[in-house]
């Protein structure tokens, strides 16, 4: 088994600290441990994806980019993938939802709303505020992660957070 962390000790000079941080992988995958035991990091996954999110990422493992678009839950990194990695698509394609964070530009006084206008699911809207800008309400329940509400924020507001974290923005 690879351990993710122990690669980025060497892989980041000057750093004090080692992220530990789970890289963002593909939908409908199995648990990471049994993912990186069994990737054979072929790289067909990266090469069938219809958005061009699945990049190589440590140590040559797949990995999503929000940064570059969405992910349209279209199964095709699945389908061409040799090895057995991935789950049944009618389950949950992964335990993951949006999080807004303190840099985003709506709860600095700034009229911006590019995150909702991308959000399919209706996961993040607006509360209108008297005498100031609208403030992002984010609905955990309607957020699939696809990670659409990502790319457009002018402020990297935006990023991927385990289901089951806390987001004060959140309800």
């Amino acid at each position: 088994m690879v351990d993710i962390a122990r690669r980025r000790l060497f892989s980041r000079p000057g750093k004090a600290t080692i992220s530990t941080a789970e890289p963002v992988r593909m939908p409908y995958l199995v648990p990471e441990a049994e993912f990186t035991a069994t990737c054979t990091r072929c790289g067909q996954c990266a090469k069938a994806c219809e958005t061009a999110i699945i990049i190589s990422g440590e140590g040559g493992f797949p990995e999503v980019n929000f940064n570059l678009g969405e992910c349209t839950f279209c199964g095709k990194c699945a389908d061409v993938c040799p090895e057995p990695l991935f789950r049944d698509k009618n389950q949950q394609a992964w335990q993951q939802t949006a999080q807004i964070n303190e840099s985003c530009l709506s709860l600095k006084g700034v009229e911006c709303r590019s995150c909702g206008d991308m959000c399919d699911y209706g996961a993040i809207k607006f509360r209108l505020q008297l005498g100031g800008t609208a403030k992002p309400i984010l609905n955990l329940d309607d957020c699939s992660g696809c990670g659409a509400c990502i790319k457009p924020c002018p402020v990297n507001a935006i990023e991927m957070n385990k289901t089951g974290s806390t987001n004060e923005l959140s309800r």
